[in-house]
């Protein structure tokens, strides 16, 4: 129980860590698309305004969008314009590619920038993307025709690429600090809940021993007390809330082995099948008794690994609470398959109505559907918490859900 509880703590709280450095990493790599962006757009508008013509930077500041902060604009635009990498395209007033500048790039020829810009035109774009690329078109400023700016934005990729793996990396660097720093302090953080749950344990042990002897003590005093003055009411009474109480202890003492890891199992290979089928036919009378109708399906040779007492333990916890709580004359469906990586078993009873709340507190210990009909039957309230901790001893799961006309369903997963 302790472990389990060290493992959900370091679970959820590297799920908490993993979500915070998710967003960081998605918000530090998304600024970085935006600022790259920005600069890309800020360029292309310089280059655009001069027409691709350093000697028509003068006055650069001009250049730059009028809305743009100070604090965004680049130092110099000048320097931007040297330091860029494009060829330009101009057209004539029938929109022919008549003249390309590549004197600024190595990487386009010169007839592949006609062509690009070209089907640019006729596509009918104002901007765009060519490859590494992107792109403006524009009306000249002298009035003869038109012209394309071809700007290489490779770079951009660059940084972005560098960006994400860097960031990435300081990202896994911190998750793995994150996760031996949790895993120290785990034992730390959850040390109040384990003493607590240990005193408990050590309680219900100990008061569970100590019960014994009165009990044994009061039901030895009644049957003495019968042989003289022969069974009434009151020494019935008695006796069978003696033996009420005995029971219960017995499960709260297992339950308490079973936390504290004491009730350790030995599993061996078993025929799952045969296990059922010897289970079913312990409860034959009991069903014959309450008019209940039995359907097994069970798949023959299904093998298992687990521990054989415990495993009869939990098939007779399972079949003793469909037993009690199926309706008079209604019917208990056992199915045996080979499920995803194990066994499946499945078992299924009516019942007059179904509990008032979700299946999963059905395992709760002292939950009861029906406070009288327990009472009536016997029940303690806590055979099915031990039924999950034994599947669960035995690396299996054991689960609830309601099905259609008022049916509890059980599935157990070996």
């Amino acid at each position: 129980m302790i472990r389990t509880l060290q493992r959900k703590f370091l679970w959820i709280s590297m799920l908490a860590v993993s979500v915070l450095i998710l967003l960081l990493l998605g918000a530090i790599n998304a600024a970085n698309i935006a600022l790259v962006g920005g600069q890309i757009e800020q360029t292309l508008e310089i280059l655009t305004r001069s027409e691709g013509d350093a000697g028509k930077l003068t006055g650069a500041p001009a250049f730059l969008p009028p809305h743009e902060p100070a604090w965004s604009a680049p130092p110099n635009a000048y320097d931007t314009f040297m330091a860029s990498n494009f060829f330009v395209v101009r057209f004539d007033e029938e929109g022919a590619a008549v003249r390309a500048d590549v004197s600024r790039t190595s990487q386009v020829s010169r007839e592949q920038a006609l062509q690009w810009a070209q089907e640019a035109y006729d596509q009918g774009l104002s901007s765009g993307r060519r490859g590494d690329f992107r792109f403006r078109l524009a009306p000249s400023a002298q009035g003869e025709g038109s012209f394309a700016v071809f700007l290489d934005t490779s770079w951009e990729r660059r940084s972005f690429v560098r960006v994400l793996l860097l960031s990435c990396g300081v990202g896994l660097a911190c998750w793995g600090l994150m996760l031996l720093l949790v895993s120290l302090m785990s034992k730390r953080a959850i040390r109040p809940i384990a003493q607590n749950m240990e005193r408990q344990r050590r309680f219900v042990t100990n008061a569970g021993h100590e019960i014994k002897t009165p009990l044994a003590i009061i039901q030895a005093n009644v049957e003495a007390m019968e042989l003289y003055n022969g069974e009434n009411k009151w020494s019935r009474n008695i006796r069978e809330q003696t033996v009420r109480l005995a029971g219960l202890m017995q499960n709260l003492l297992a339950l308490a082995r079973m936390d504290e890891g004491a009730a350790q199992p030995h599993p061996t290979e078993l025929r799952l099948d045969e296990l059922v089928e010897r289970t079913l036919e312990g409860y034959a009378e009991a069903m014959e008794q309450r008019g209940l109708r039995l359907q097994a399906q069970l798949e023959p040779g299904l093998r298992v690994r687990a521990d054989r007492a415990q495993l009869e333990q939990l098939l007779s916890l399972l079949l003793d609470n469909a037993v009690k709580h199926a309706d008079q004359g209604g019917q208990i469906l056992v199915e045996l398959s080979k499920g995803e990586g194990g066994a499946l078993l499945r078992l299924e009873n009516s019942c007059a109505k179904l509990p008032d709340a979700e299946p999963e507190k059905l395992f709760e210990r002292f939950y009861r559907g029906d406070d009288a009909r327990n009472q009536k039957d016997g029940g303690y309230g806590i055979g099915l918490s031990i039924a999950r901790a034994l599947a669960q001893a035995n690396g299996g799961r054991l689960d609830a859900e309601y099905g259609q006309n008022s049916r509890i369903i059980f599935k157990l997963r070996l």
